[in-house]
């Protein structure tokens, strides 16, 4: 009887150099060509909510030492809602690059190619000359799609090469053996030319990570040794199904899939991306998760505006990241509220008005205890100095529960009024400004007084009390 000489008995024994300890080498993962779908009916039963089980199994943070953001805007942002004119594109375009900053934290931007007007976009957007956002472009797996790619002349293009079963065998009706090598086959035609491709690896967290997705990047990953060109692997959580629980299971676990593809798929941290979707409230927690467990790049869209329930907002990793390393890097974070005006004004896009950093209200209190603490030490109540980060001093909206001290701290916020001029809340002006927001909830209103209203009391009681406030620059001007 031959002699079972075990799993890791012929395997060499290295030295990892990132902790310093003796490791056996990793098995090479082959793909395994099933017959029927994996649909992982234990964690996805279709007529019941999704299980999330445990095995607790961990894996160690293993953050790059360089992470940064791209964007999907005008590729999967533009799916979700009225195309975006060229000149729109061409605008926001420009803003993500003064966003970005000079170390280009905003990296790639990506566009379609299929209509004129993108293409025209992308034409006026490669002209601006800007080393980032690198402009890119997404394509489905086709060899007649490739050509669109080949003749503006980009360096990189993104590939949609869909990975779970759910896809594989019900979308393209193949088997997996078969869905590799046509994904291989386009890979391989654009490396031809000098193009440097993003793999879309779409649905990752309903896929078979070791059956699979392993296999397919290790081949991936000897196509860029063989032809000495990047090849990007991004990891797309198209249903939002991720979790960032440690010892969650695979294919649920960000971090376990981001293990899988660096550690056994041997995918470098800089060709590693997440793209992350919301439908599970989860895209913003999963995107950081996918950095601190070695994922260099994170896919976002401004504002989250993606399909169904939207992508992981861009402004949502800009701070994300400015938390994690204790620096911005250089990024304009006012440019945020630009493009907050520019969508509502230009666009005509309504951010929802409790959208953190951006929405109306996000750093509105109404709560009256809320504002006397805003009106004696803004820190209190607010997340940071908002106005010197993105030019949105707090505010505090006025209704029946901000009392004295609400009134006067919107007064002071809307005029500027700062040192000798700032209006206490003992001041004349303010009790006559409450009483007739008393007057107001006592004949039964229920809602907040709008800034129009406000202004018009205040400059009723200006006139009525003598006193004369300097205009200011937040909300609309009085006429």
């Amino acid at each position: 009887m031959e002699k079972n000489t075990g799993y890791f008995e012929n395997r060499p024994v290295t030295m990892n150099e990132h902790n310093n300890l003796l490791q056996i080498e990793e098995h090479m993962y082959q793909l395994q060509d099933v017959e029927k779908p994996n649909a992982f009916r234990n964690m996805f039963p279709y007529d019941e909510i999704p299980k999330i089980p445990f095995n607790d199994r961990v894996v160690p943070h293993n953050m790059p030492r360089e992470i940064w953001i791209t964007d999907t805007t005008f590729r999967d942002g533009q799916q979700s809602r009225a195309p975006y004119s060229t000149e729109q594109i061409v605008t926001i375009y420009d803003y993500l690059h003064k966003l970005g900053g000079p170390n280009g934290m905003i990296r790639q931007s990506e566009f379609f190619l299929y209509s004129k007007k993108d293409r025209d976009a992308v034409y006026q957007c490669m002209e601006r000359g800007y080393q980032f956002p690198e402009v890119t472009s997404w394509i489905r797996a086709s060899k007649e799609d490739f050509k669109l790619v080949k003749e503006i002349g980009m360096k990189q293009t993104g590939i949609l090469v869909s990975c779970s079963d759910y896809h594989i065998f019900m979308k393209l009706k193949m088997t997996r053996r078969q869905a590799m090598e046509h994904y291989l086959s386009v890979v391989k035609e654009c490396l031809d030319e000098g193009i440097s491709v993003r793999c879309h690896l779409e649905d990752i967290t309903r896929a078979d990570i070791y059956g699979y997705v392993v296999p397919f990047c290790q081949e991936l990953m000897k196509l860029a040794e063989q032809y000495q060109l990047p090849i990007i692997v991004r990891a797309c959580d198209t249903m939002g199904y991720g979790v960032n629980y440690p010892g969650a299971v695979i294919p649920r676990s960000v971090q376990g899939i981001i293990y899988a593809i660096h550690t056994h798929a041997g995918v470098p941290h800089e060709w590693i991306e997440w793209h992350g979707h919301n439908d599970f409230y989860k895209a913003v927690t999963n995107s950081t998760t996918a950095w601190l467990y070695g994922c260099a790049g994170v896919n976002t869209s401004l504002f989250g505006i993606g399909e169904r329930t939207g992508n992981t907002p861009l402004e949502a990793m800009v701070f994300e990241y400015a938390q994690l390393r204790g620096t911005l890097n250089g990024m304009d974070t006012t440019v945020i509220t630009e493009l907050a005006e520019y969508y509502e004004k230009e666009i005509g896009y309504q951010i929802p008005p409790r959208t953190p950093f951006v929405g109306k209200n996000f750093n509105i209190t109404r709560a009256g205890i809320h504002a006397d603490g805003l009106l004696k030490n803004e820190e209190i109540y607010n997340i940071f100095d908002t106005e010197k980060f993105l030019k949105r001093p707090v505010l505090c909206a006025v209704s029946n529960t901000s009392g004295l001290a609400g009134i006067a701290h919107w007064i002071n916020t809307y005029f500027r009024l700062s040192g000798e001029e700032k209006i206490e809340k003992t001041s004349e002006l303010v009790a006559y400004v409450k009483t007739w927001v008393d007057a107001e909830y006592e004949g039964g209103r229920v809602t907040v007084i709008t800034d129009d209203e406000l202004l018009a009391v205040i400059d009723e009681g200006c006139k009525t009390l003598g006193i004369t406030l300097q205009k200011g620059t937040v909300g609309k001007e009085q006429q």
